[in-house]
């Protein structure tokens, strides 16, 4: 995790995020603390143009539209053509029939490095169309290793369950990782938080199963470390923030 997290802070990578509303903020100052550089830019005229001048690009389905669908796919395309990582976060997925298609169009034109979700969306993708409660998991990770191992077979990528622990699959590969905070579960957006915390470790990291495992390992410490120091989830989010920044220097 170090030797990631240093070469962020070196290189402060570009990510261009085109992800929710609800988690822009929270998602752009995560990635600053981190030491890398967020760009948010959705609209079908630009997106091409920022993806070229970015190191890595995450795709969130958290609040779609279809014109944000087809800047995902412009995006994503061009990702692709320059070799730079793609995460995919799919966020709710089982919850509508339209949030199931848009996915399954995401992922048939788009080659993704990472794929990362709770274990109902995980579990959901795996079998398109099962039901999940809005964007929070109904399962836990343990169950579902096995939609996560099969996923990153049939789609040829690095899959990462969130839970209380974090399952990384990449072909053979399985890494688990403990640790992180219930009160995360509190905090809206934590889960796109670390989607786009391994955009990040796989821009300067060109061992995706490495970067994810990174990825998850800093989001498991920093959420540990806030909160020792935190009085309930407001404060909670401000700790995390600050644990990023001096991750690895205290």
């Amino acid at each position: 995790m170090q030797n990631i997290l240093t070469s962020i802070r070196a290189k402060s990578p570009l990510i261009h995020n085109i992800t929710n509303y609800v988690v822009m903020n929270n998602t752009a100052n995560a990635l600053l603390a981190l030491g890398a550089s967020p760009v948010m830019a959705h609209a079908v005229e630009e997106v091409e143009d920022i993806c070229a001048i970015s190191s890595a690009l995450v795709i969130n389905i958290g609040t779609l539209s279809p014109r944000w669908t087809e800047a995902m796919v412009l995006a994503g395309k061009k990702a692709n053509q320059l070799g730079i990582p793609v995460v995919i976060d799919p966020v709710g997925m089982g919850a509508s029939t339209y949030r199931n298609d848009t996915l399954q169009r995401l992922l048939q034109e788009i080659q993704p490095a990472i794929i990362r979700g709770n274990a109902s969306e995980i579990m959901a993708l795996h079998h398109a169309g099962g039901k999940t409660k809005g964007v929070d998991s109904t399962a836990a990770a343990d169950e579902a290793r096995e939609a996560g191992a099969a996923l990153s077979r049939h789609h040829a990528c690095t899959v990462v369950v969130s839970g209380k622990t974090d399952y990384v699959f990449t072909a053979d590969r399985t890494s688990s990782i403990h640790g992180g905070s219930a009160m995360m579960s509190r905090v809206t957006g934590m889960g796109c938080t670390a989607t786009a915390i391994l955009a990040a470790c796989a821009a300067v990291e060109s061992d995706v199963h490495a970067a994810a495992v990174a990825g998850m390992d800093i989001m498991a410490e920093a959420g540990e470390e806030a909160e020792k120091r935190c009085d309930g989830p407001g404060s909670f989010q401000m700790h995390f923030l600050d644990r990023l920044y001096h991750l690895g220097s205290i």
